[in-house]
């Protein structure tokens, strides 16, 4: 067959969500009978996948050479765990486009990494042509299994959402939260009660609200997106144990579970640091999310499937902000480090890293300014010849100053905007973002922050390009589209040059993730080489619901 029309073939079932047909299926003749169809391969009792969300190659690298390289570094034994899982298990580069596109949002590429099919931008559980397919939670309950979702973002958010509903658009979170009910799940952890209550609850002096805060034990205000007065909590309180604080998440040892524990996303994990000593903090970390999810999942004698995300990484990457996203990579790595010492000496269990994409195009780079210093060395080449490199490839104690970072940018913006009309000016930007960083923004680049201009992306009624100015972005501007957080992008190019940090956009971009797949060799194996995310999807169906084999078939 010539090579081109081999092409077309592969080329067309991919455009369709399929696997291309083998060469050897096209060519077959009456004279030369088709082999037999392949058994099918042996399933899995346990599938986890862990998913940072926006954490490209870079932002692994970025976590890898904190591990290792940082002075101070806080790692174990200056060894990621998702280092040591790559390097004990199977290792792939995916990518991840939508049918249509060549860059992908986390509701899409949670679905192609759910269902195995192509999706389309934004839709959640839903193939590209706009049809309702299955997830991989559905899946796993219609062979008898369990399934959970936990993240640091909200629960309904998009790449929970892709594992678990069916809507056109991620935006509808409040029927998202219907879609979990439906589908009984049967762990959920996360943030964003704000899509479960009455809307009723907006009137801080209603009944409504009394009740919801006697319900809640008054763990955190709360606030609705609603537009009825359905408490989903109280209609899944006959299935479900509630639990809206750490106190009570120790608590549960069995049963389906909701837990929410913020009005809206969790803390970042600059603010999970700084309170985790405090006896009286009420969120749980994503470690003791984790644990405690595969904890009742691992009740279930048939297995179970569960989906953790770190969802925060990609919300450090939109704004730019490079301390929040390595104390976030590294909150991730803490849960991947759990999930691998659970799973390490077992024979039943398959776990997948990756990303759903990567975000801001972030990276380290090598500089003109300042330039090293000349220094000796020992070695022979070097006799009478000073070590003067001619760039600055960035000294590994920038790590340690990028971890010594206190607040996110979003919460100096928030800060920022708390303060008096007359008190929001440029110096006092300045003051607070320089007690908080160990670099340091001039005056003039505080003013820049403030800057303003005419929003070139204006759409009347969008959900984030309404606003007829935003903060005035200097270049790569069309790729800038969240109105006033674009302030923290410019923060973040203020910072860059001492940090060695580029950014590109404050979106996402095209490239390929890192997968690595750890278990049984008779699972791992099938997730290396060079995949698209909806083979990742496909696969791991494949697993969770084919029969589970003998164990002398799952030892590694």
């Amino acid at each position: 067959m010539p090579l081109a029309l081999v092409c077309q073939i592969a080329f067309a079932a991919y455009s369709r969500g399929e696997d291309a047909a083998p060469t050897s299926s096209v060519t077959a003749t009456a004279a030369t009978p088709a082999t037999k169809p392949a058994a099918k391969p042996p399933g899995i009792r346990n599938v986890i996948i862990m998913i940072g969300d926006g954490m490209g190659p870079q932002q692994v690298g970025m976590l890898t050479q904190y591990a290792r390289y940082a002075p101070g570094s806080q790692v174990p034994h200056r060894k990621a765990a998702i280092e040591r899982l790559l390097a004990e298990g199977t290792v792939a580069i995916v990518n991840n486009q939508p049918h249509g596109a060549l860059v992908v949002d986390s509701a899409a590429a949670a679905t192609q990494l759910a269902t195995g099919e192509l999706a389309g931008s934004e839709m959640i559980g839903a193939n590209y042509r706009g049809e309702r397919v299955e997830n991989i939670v559905e899946a796993a309950h219609r062979v008898g299994k369990s399934a959970g979702l936990v993240t640091d973002t909200r629960i309904t958010h998009a790449t929970p959402a892709g594992f678990a509903a069916h809507q056109a658009n991620r935006e509808s979170e409040n029927e998202i939260a219907l879609d979990y009910l439906d589908n009984k799940v049967d762990v959920l952890m996360g943030g964003g009660i704000r899509n479960w209550v009455p809307e009723a609850i907006n009137d801080r002096n209603s009944p409504t609200y009394a009740a919801l805060m006697q319900m809640t034990g008054g763990a955190y205000p709360a606030t609705s997106r609603r537009r009825d007065n359905r408490n989903l909590l109280l209609e899944a309180r006959g299935d479900y144990k509630l639990v809206f604080d750490r106190n009570a998440l120790e608590k549960v040892t069995d049963g389906k579970v909701i837990g929410i524990f913020a009005d809206s996303e969790l803390n970042d994990a600059l603010e999970d640091a700084a309170t985790a000593a405090n006896p009286q903090r009420t969120e749980p970390t994503h470690v003791e999310m984790v644990g405690k999810a595969i904890e009742l999942l691992d009740k279930n004698p048939k297995g179970f499937f569960l989906m953790v995300e770190g969802g925060q990484i990609d919300w450090a990457g939109h704004n730019n902000d490079a301390g929040v996203l390595l104390h976030e990579l590294l909150d991730f790595d803490a849960a991947v480090r759990l999930v691998y010492e659970w799973a390490k000496d077992r024979d039943d269990t398959l776990v997948i890293v990756t990303a759903d994409h990567e975000t801001g195009s972030f990276g380290f780079s090598y500089a003109g300014r300042p330039l090293p210093e000349s220094t000796k060395l020992a070695g022979d080449l070097f006799a009478g010849v000073p070590f003067e490199p001619a760039f600055n490839y960035a000294p590994p104690e920038l790590l340690d100053q990028i971890f010594a970072q206190k607040k996110s940018y979003f919460t100096m913006m928030a800060e920022f905007d708390a303060l008096p009309p007359k008190e929001k000016t440029a110096e006092r930007l300045m003051q607070i973002v320089n007690d908080s960083s160990a670099f340091k923004i001039t005056l003039d680049d505080a003013v820049n922050v403030l800057a303003r201009e005419r929003n070139k992306n204006y759409v009347a009624g969008h959900p984030y390009m309404n606003t007829e100015t935003v903060p005035k972005i200097d270049d790569f501007e069309p790729f800038y589209v969240y109105g006033e957080n674009l302030r923290m992008n410019l923060l973040g190019r203020a910072l860059a040059d001492q940090q060695h940090v580029t950014w590109g956009a404050g979106t996402h971009s095209s490239t390929p993730v890192i997968l690595g797949a750890f278990g049984p060799d008779h699972a791992a194996k099938r997730f290396g080489g060079m995949l698209h995310s909806t083979d990742v999807g496909k696969r791991m169906i494949e697993l969770i619901t084919a029969e589970t084999p003998a164990k002398s078939m799952t030892s590694r």
